[in-house]
């Protein structure tokens, strides 16, 4: 059986659904009440929930994988591949925003449709690259350094962007100055 195709409203009401219950509360009859439809028409389509997040989660893995490519193909230092990258970052979570807003465990699902994804794996190699050509702070672990970073701009975006009404422009741009000033080797 081929994966059905899935209606927006009944995406968006999957998103509604998991703001108010977390994961673990989500139902296909929640969401098809949601979306105001019975649970047995969105069931003889083929909906499933599982199908549902799968499709949310996959939507956004698709969305970092395909913008990331570029910078991880790239010759630049590891520092301008660290913010380009976290860039890339603010980007998805804005296309993503609803979603990413609804639970902070967007990136800790994994790619249920697809492979696991490991989101903090570009900037692990973007600061040990940095830490190795010059450009970024070193002594410090580079792990430990990309989730700090990653985390700082994500959580902070989305929170300025979701809760504040800061622009896409201004929440990227303050955020992404404050993390990288203080990655930066000392003068």
């Amino acid at each position: 059986m081929t994966d059905p195709v899935l209606d927006p409203r009944l995406l968006d009401a999957a998103i509604a659904v998991l703001a108010e219950t977390g994961w673990d509360g989500v139902t296909l009859e929640k969401v098809a009440e949601r979306a105001g439809q019975s649970r047995s028409t969105v069931w003889r389509k083929g909906v499933t929930r599982d199908a549902l997040l799968a499709a949310l989660l996959d939507a956004v893995a698709d969305d970092f994988r395909l913008s990331m490519w570029p910078l991880l193909t790239s010759d630049e230092s590891g520092r301008v591949r660290l913010e380009h990258g976290l860039s890339v970052l603010c980007q998805v979570i804005e296309r993503h925003l609803p979603l990413v807003l609804a639970s902070d465990e967007v990136f800790h699902q994994g790619d249920p449709g697809r492979r696991q994804l490991n989101y903090l794996d570009p900037y692990r190699r973007f600061v040990r690259d940095g830490q190795a050509d010059g450009t970024l702070a070193g002594g410090d672990s580079a792990d430990e350094v990309a989730e700090v970073a990653f985390n700082c701009v994500a959580w902070t975006y989305s929170h300025l962007r979701g809760r504040h009404q800061w622009s896409a422009e201004r929440a990227q741009q303050k955020v992404l100055h404050l993390v990288m000033h203080g990655l930066l080797p000392a003068s």
